[in-house]
């Protein structure tokens, strides 16, 4: 929500923005660095939840070019959450599976 008394000075007037005019009005600084240059990727993304995972490919992330921060829109990860235990509860089949192989660091 966008607040500007200089529409109609005196007046309380409210603009409901997009998501995308929201982002575009927002000055983005990277809470590591304080860089606002950034660049927008696809990322393999592995969730974990009490030793069970799912991979997801093509995963949208914000990456700070100065320090290589990377940044997750919250729904992103809700809906990567939400994907996870349809699969777990079997209300939706993941598009595939694979084989990890595990070794411990020694």
């Amino acid at each position: 929500m966008f607040i500007d008394d200089n529409i109609f000075p005196g007046h309380l007037n409210l603009l409901i923005l997009g998501h995308e005019e929201r982002k575009a009005m927002k000055k983005i600084q990277c809470n590591f660095c304080g860089s606002d240059r950034y660049e927008e990727r696809r990322i393999e993304y592995l969730y974990s939840h009490k030793g069970k995972y799912l991979l997801v490919p093509n995963t949208p992330v914000e990456v700070c070019l100065n320090c290589g921060m990377v940044y997750y829109d919250a729904t992103v990860l809700k809906e990567i959450e939400r994907r996870f235990f349809a699969i777990q509860s079997k209300a939706e089949e993941p598009d595939n599976y694979i084989e990890m192989p595990e070794k411990a660091y020694t």
